[in-house]
């Protein structure tokens, strides 16, 4: 079956299509907002002003029509409302237009199932790096997720693009910050792990004041190596207690190399295996939101057009709740 899949929880209206687990488009469109930062009633107009491009480029990208899609998808949340209930509108449009079945998708759960999908592993512990959140999770055997620990405040890509903000980065991302932060030196700033929970609002407000005074190439650097080897540290704990011979990183924070190879090194020392989608599966992408629809789907059916609302704080361990 052929499913088209909305993703719109935030910054980015992406459309995909996935047949038998492997995708046949992914196109992302993202409101970038410059140096104003991520509005939510502008994201929302970004999404309405460009669904029906979207969607004409995706289904001529996978060779197909709406006719020949069998399950609309969409990311319910977590996220902001504006831009979800842009593209939850969209696709309720959709499906009762061609006559379709509906699945609202958790944004979380999408990309935890796609990059296991992609780097062919079973329930391994994931570490899941984005904008609004930072979590590990764990699979439990009825295929629900448990969170084992996360941020306290703010999440990982949000420190990023607030820093950038702070020291007016034209392009206030992190993987700018990134590029910036390549030609930095690092000194120390706060590091702040409880157990397997993380905090970065204090490490914000001094990478802020220190920006002050010192190069922001340096500032990047140590607030990016402060940042990951926080994550590095709480993945590691967990990978301990919850025995897991597999790690796997997943989220738009995910693309970072740097990131990429501390783990990568975490794991080799600890025997552990280690994977990462590529970095198209790992920004927010309707192909991930599909390739999940079409899991819930098979599990639980359609969903009623009723129940098809954003759910701005839709938690992942929150999923047997809603859906169950």
């Amino acid at each position: 079956m052929k499913v088209l899949g909305i993703e719109c929880t935030a910054h980015t209206l992406s459309m995909g299509v996935i047949e038998n687990g492997r995708a046949l488009s992914n196109v992302i469109d993202t409101y970038s907002g410059a140096s104003e930062g991520l509005i939510p009633r502008k994201m929302a107009d970004h999404h309405a002003e460009s669904f029906a491009r979207v969607l004409a480029k995706c289904l001529a990208d996978a060779n197909v029509r709406m006719a020949d899609v069998g399950l609309v998808a969409f990311s319910q949340g977590p996220g902001i409302g504006a831009p979800l209930s842009a593209g939850i509108a969209g696709a309720k449009y959709l499906a009762l237009r061609f006559g379709k079945p509906l699945v609202g998708v958790n944004h979380c759960f999408a990309h935890a199932k796609i990059s296991e999908h992609l780097c062919k592993m079973d329930k391994p512990l994931i570490l899941y790096l984005s904008g609004g959140n930072s979590q590990i999770l764990l699979e439990d055997a009825g295929g629900y997720y448990h969170v084992l620990g996360e941020t306290l405040d703010i999440g990982i890509g949000n420190l990023f693009d607030s820093f950038a903000r702070t020291i007016k980065m034209e392009h206030a991302h992190g993987s700018a910050l990134s590029e910036l932060a390549e030609g930095g030196k690092y000194f120390g700033l706060p590091y702040t792990v409880k157990g397997m929970n993380l905090v970065f609002s204090g490490l914000l407000t001094a990478a802020e004041k220190a920006a002050r005074s010192h190069p922001h190439r340096d500032v990047a650097r140590s607030l990016m190596e402060t940042s990951f080897a926080m994550t590095c540290e709480v993945a590691e704990r967990a990978l301990y207690l919850s025995r897991k011979k597999s790690l796997l990183v997943c989220g738009g924070v995910a693309q970072n190399r740097r990131l990429q190879g501390m783990l990568k090194s975490m794991c080799i020392d600890d025997g552990v295996k280690f994977g990462v989608a590529p970095d198209e599966f790992n920004r927010d992408n309707g192909a991930m939101i599909a390739y999940a629809g079409s899991l819930l789907y098979k599990r639980y059916g359609a969903m009623p057009v009723a129940q098809c609302v954003p759910i701005t704080n839709y938690r992942i361990d929150r999923m047997k709740e809603i859906l169950g």
